[in-house]
């Protein structure tokens, strides 16, 4: 009998979900098009300020791991446990949280065999300034920085094949000068009213 996720130490589960790199999909739009509508459908919207599509699906002809990063920004008055049964319901499992600042992450699209079809990374946090949009719009309109990003990638998959934690943190450094250099360019562009 096969583990369940929520039974496998992070290691098996790095060796379920390795890092898997892919070209550029264009039905990514149309994935993040359809799950945030389910997103919308299945809690209460009016407490929804944005969902945006982020990360590296987002950009086109950028290589990435074919998942769909999503962020959800909420108003403060929001009622936080409805939200997370209502994502649960909707088929959302609750990976990680973080209540300072607030963080929410979900995930769909794991599964005991490994990765489904379509995997989908969801962020939820409250309406901000995050550095997300602006590296995502950034690489949008700098091709040639995505271009490098993507070798950076390339070159981290091997050594990090089995350890999301560690391709990550090596990205960290790239994100955080483009997140930076975005900022400066598009002042303000997602702070709060």
């Amino acid at each position: 009998m096969k583990k369940q996720l929520s039974e496998m130490s992070l290691e098996e589960l790095w060796e379920l979900f390795p890092i898997i790199l892919k070209d550029y999909n264009p039905e990514y739009k149309q994935w993040y098009e359809t799950e945030s509508q389910n997103i919308l459908n299945s809690t209460d919207a009016k407490n929804i300020i944005r969902i945006s599509h982020i990360g590296s699906t987002a950009v086109e002809n950028l290589i990435s791991k074919p998942t769909i990063d999503i962020l959800l920004e909420i108003d403060g008055s929001s009622i936080i446990t409805q939200l997370i049964k209502d994502l649960k319901t909707a088929g959302w499992t609750l990976m990680m949280h973080e209540n300072s600042p607030v963080k929410w992450e979900f995930c769909k699209g794991y599964t005991p065999e490994g990765f489904a079809e379509k995997v989908f990374h969801l962020h939820v946090r409250y309406v901000g300034n995050w550095n997300e949009l602006y590296f995502r719009d950034f690489l949008i309109k700098y091709p040639d920085i995505a271009n490098e990003y993507g070798k950076l990638k390339l070159s981290l998959q091997k050594d990090f094949e089995h350890n999301r934690d560690g391709y990550t943190a090596a990205k960290t450094e790239f994100i955080i000068k483009y997140s930076l250099a975005a900022k400066q360019e598009f002042p303000d562009r997602y702070k709060p009213e």
